[in-house]
């Protein structure tokens, strides 16, 4: 399989969901629908499976943490950038965050990482990470936005891994892992059904949604200015050049070895996951920026990906 055909179904499932959209064959809730369809039901078996059959040991070592800085460092200049930069309110900067850098580790790291990497051991330390540290901040950031006081409640954080199906699924998976229980086929066998759907339904769901400018509800919470080139510019300069380069250069600090520093900046070079729109369509914030994150750093990634496979490999 060649690099750029890892990318292909991307664009293609996209494309379909855009088209059926396009020629009203799923109706003008069909984004909004697909998208809480995967956050509540299909994301969570997919995440479930994939951390009760992953080894907590796996989560550690120097290349996570030089792709933990890269990370932590691009999501939080976004975060606090998105407002001072573009004028977006408090609810949509994890959003900004999330897409600057939250890289699509599923779908299209695991072609990827097989292609280029040989190997897809790394790219699980980083989905541990993502599901274990960065998505609980940043559902906990939009569950306070959803507040009417913006207030941080212990109680209600607390209860956040009972209300959210992302989190509660993650936690079962990781206590399965570290118990060494595996659910039985009876169970197994309907949520690898299920976490089937997950990828094709969100790309379906995003290609749906651009055909929509904004959300369907009566009020919405996006900006009346959607996500503009120069917003677009920004990300994409923060997902496909900061955070391979910040990558890069914490792998030096850290003395990482060549084949480690391939992995670990290939793996910062992966363009925006399409988690983030469907968490900006479950909380109603920055879906315009989202929606467009994926798709422009989805396009442009693969010449990202290339130049770290050719420089570093």
């Amino acid at each position: 399989m060649s690099l750029a055909s890892a990318f292909v179904p991307i664009w293609i499932l996209t494309a379909v969901g855009y088209a059926a959209c396009r020629w009203d064959l799923l109706g003008e809730a069909a984004a909004s629908v697909l998208g809480r369809f995967v956050f509540h039901l299909a994301m969570p078996a997919a995440l479930f499976l994939a951390l009760s059959r992953m080894p907590l040991s796996a989560f550690a070592g120097r290349s996570l943490l030089a792709f933990g800085v890269s990370t932590a460092a691009v999501v939080g200049f976004g975060w606090a950038g998105a407002s001072r930069l573009f004028g977006r309110e408090p609810g949509e900067r994890p959003i900004w965050g999330m897409a600057a850098g939250y890289v699509n580790s599923a779908n299209l790291g695991i072609p990827i990482a097989t292609q280029v990497l040989g190997s897809v051991s790394f790219l699980a330390e980083v989905v541990l990470l993502h599901v274990l540290v960065v998505t609980p901040v940043i559902l906990v950031a939009l569950d306070r936005h959803r507040d009417p006081h913006g207030r941080v409640r212990v109680r209600r954080i607390a209860s956040l891994p009972v209300r959210n199906p992302v989190i509660l699924a993650s936690l079962l998976g990781v206590a399965c892992s570290a118990a060494g229980l595996q659910p039985p086929s009876a169970v197994a066998a309907p949520l690898t059904l299920l976490a089937g759907a997950a990828v094709p339904a969100a790309l379906v769901a995003l290609g749906a949604s651009l055909h929509h400018t904004a959300p369907s509800r009566a009020e919405p919470a996006e900006p009346a200015e959607p996500a503009g080139p120069a917003e677009l510019a920004a990300i994409s300069a923060l997902k496909l050049v900061a955070q391979p380069v910040i990558a890069y250069a914490a792998g030096l600090a850290l003395h990482l070895s060549a084949p480690q520093l391939l992995a670990v900046v290939v793996c910062a070079g992966l363009p925006t996951a399409q988690n983030t729109f469907i968490y900006a369509q479950e909380y109603g914030v920055a879906e315009a920026v989202a929606n467009r994150a994926v798709v422009v750093t989805t396009t442009l990634s693969l010449a990202t990906v290339a130049a770290a496979a050719t420089l570093l490999g």
